[in-house]
Order: C-alpha cells, then structure tokens, then sequence
C-alpha cells in the first residue's frame, strides 16, 4: 500500500479557469490535463456553469460534500446527484452544464482516456476489503473521513480525504464512513 495524504495533493485551475481542482493521481506521473491517460481529482464548485471539455475521455463523477447538483449532458434530461447517489459514468467529451441544488459541493472525479484505460467507481462503507485483480489493473480507496486500512505488511490511519493504492488485498475498516473504491485498467 502506498498512502497518498491529501496534504500533498497538487492544486491547480480548471482546465476552462472556472474553479479550482485538486489533483490526487495521474498517469504518467506528472501529465497535463491535456496528456493523461487517467487522473484522479477532486473539484470544488462553488457555482452554477459548463463541464470542461475532455475529448477522447471517460468520467465518472461522485459528490463528496453538500447539496448536490442537476447535470444536463449533451441536452438530454438532467440528472440529480446527490451524497447518497451512485458514482455517475458519462463521456467528458459532451456538453455537460451544471446547476447546484442549494450552495457549493465538491466532486470526485475519475478520468480514463479511452482506448488506453477503462475505469470504475465504486462507494462502500462499513468492512470490507479491496484486492487488485488483474496485473494491468491499478486500485485506489478514497476515504472520506477516518478508516484504518491494513494488508499483509502494513496498517495504516486514514484521514478525511487521503487515499491509498492497493497492491494485494487490504481490509477496511470504514464504520459509517463512505469510501470510494478505483479500479484503473490497461486496455492492452
């Protein structure tokens, strides 16, 4: 297991400049919004307004905090997310427009560009435990409050926000607390 402290994370603007993002992982190390082949980021959205465009991407968006909010993709009916809804996959390269239920949330988004990866995301809470199933698959845990994660060589404390990569099994400790399990994998 290697702990990602979401101290550490790295900081930077939307790609259209209408907010702030935070980076937790991206493939290859150190890629551009323009240049990866999967990232992991959080977003805070503190107003109402378009998706970035991703040609050629793969998202799947949770909520992390707050109210929720009402996305409109591609002109279709828009559809509400909220803490309690599942992760929500669609194409990063359609008009998406976002309208806030009731103030500001934060998002978790995954993104996979196709052809090189595939993605999915998964909530859990409770006990429960995470293997790598493939050798071309690369998993993630993102708590959202305090767990305990623990494998064959190694415990450790999670705080709000921290994430850990999953090389073997690890068992999960997440009383109460939602999780979000990444599964990242080579199309090859």
């Amino acid at each position: 297991m290697e702990l990602l402290r979401s101290s550490n994370y790295k900081h930077m603007p939307w790609k259209n400049g209408g907010g702030e993002t935070v980076e937790i992982a991206v493939f290859p190390p150190d890629a551009s919004v323009e240049t990866f082949d999967w990232r992991i980021s959080m977003a805070a959205v503190a107003g109402d307004g378009p998706f970035s465009i991703f040609p050629g991407i793969d998202r799947t968006l949770s909520i992390l905090n707050g109210n929720g909010m009402s996305l409109r993709m591609d002109g279709q009916k828009p559809v509400l997310m909220t803490l309690s809804s599942p992760p929500l996959a669609f194409p990063a390269d359609v008009p998406v427009e976002a309208t806030l239920v009731d103030g500001p949330i934060s998002d978790l988004n995954v993104m996979t560009r196709r052809g090189r990866y595939r993605h999915s995301v998964e909530r859990l809470s409770g006990r429960f435990s995470v293997s790598k199933q493939a050798e071309n698959e690369t998993v993630f845990i993102l708590a959202t409050g305090e767990i305990y994660a623990v494998s064959d060589h190694q415990s450790l404390a999670l705080t709000a926000l921290d994430a850990v990569s999953v090389n073997g099994t690890v068992a999960v400790q997440a009383d109460r607390i939602v999780c979000y399990i990444i599964r990242l994998t080579r199309q090859d």
